[in-house]
């Protein structure tokens, strides 16, 4: 059973988006069209908008494949197997990550997955002169890239586990997806709840690329990122993205401005929602270059 045809052939298991069809059946004729009927419904406030969003997140998560999630390569925090606990514990500290792929030389050799809860044993009961990173990393989940999103979620619920490494059609390491990733399409971005406001708006991802909302006031951006854009256009980075873009871009869409790379990570028809932020590796923040932050 390939990912392209999930499904039984004799109908007995349905996707997400194919029970959601049928609960309009006889209204809707395609994906356009059941969306334009979530948003009548919203207006006759027969369904809340998070409601609403959560469908539509539905729909979307069906129509994708890992590529599109993803993290890229270039963004992974990584530990090497031979590192020692202290050369790899402040990696671990400063990311606040709680899984990361274990590489042997380089990216392209996976040895296994470090879970941050199994180190904990080391500073409590168990002998840490005597650790080593094989001895409690555990199996690496491996993907294609071309692998659907909607059987992996089931597959992430279902096996328990919650991180895979990607791979391209030659074996080598694309990125990596979470099962987060996926929940964050279909709800919202999950927040963590020792994130201060601020935090919960911009997020470093890796060096020098961060995760921002698109309705981060253009002032707290200006202020986080040591930056000058103008507040004349647009209110909020989102609007003053899609002010230099002429027109309503779509996820995976990126521009340049001053430097700072925007890439849409998602939007829907009527705004941008969120955003990559890649400054530039020269540029200061609160003093420090952003690479070395």
């Amino acid at each position: 059973m390939s990912d392209d045809n999930p499904h039984s052939s004799n109908g007995s298991s349905k996707s997400i988006m194919e029970k959601i069809v049928q609960a309009f059946t006889g209204e809707p004729q395609n994906k356009e069209e059941l969306v334009e009927v979530l948003q009548d419904a919203q207006d006759r406030e027969l369904i809340k908008p998070a409601t609403k969003q959560m469908l539509e997140g539905v729909l979307e998560v069906a129509d994708m494949r890992v590529r599109d999630i993803m993290i890229p390569r270039s963004h992974m925090v990584t530990v090497d197997i031979e590192q020692s606990v202290e050369e790899f514990l402040p990696i671990v500290l400063e990311s606040a990550h709680s899984r990361f792929p274990v590489i042997n030389d380089d990216i392209d050799h996976i040895e296994g997955v470090l879970l941050a809860k199994d180190l904990l044993a080391y500073g409590f009961t168990k002998d840490a002169s005597n650790f080593s990173l094989k001895d409690i990393i555990r199996p690496a989940i491996i993907i294609p890239e071309s692998k659907r999103v909607e059987p992996l979620l089931k597959e992430f619920r279902q096996q328990r586990y919650h991180m895979a490494v990607v791979v391209d059609e030659y074996g080598g390491v694309s990125g990596l997806v979470t099962i987060e990733d996926i929940l964050e399409l279909i709800v919202g971005e999950i927040e963590d709840e020792h994130d201060d406001l601020l935090e919960r708006e911009i997020r470093r991802l890796a060096g020098n690329v961060f995760h921002v909302k698109a309705l981060t006031d253009l002032d707290d951006f200006n202020e986080y990122f040591n930056c000058n854009f103008d507040e004349e256009a647009a209110d909020t980075i989102g609007g003053t993205v899609m002010h230099r873009f002429g027109h309503m871009p779509l996820r995976g869409e990126s521009i340049k401005i001053e430097g700072f790379e925007f890439k849409v990570v998602s939007a829907d028809k009527r705004r941008i929602q969120q955003l990559q932020v890649t400054v530039p590796k020269d540029h200061e923040i609160n003093g420090r270059l952003v690479d070395e932050r």
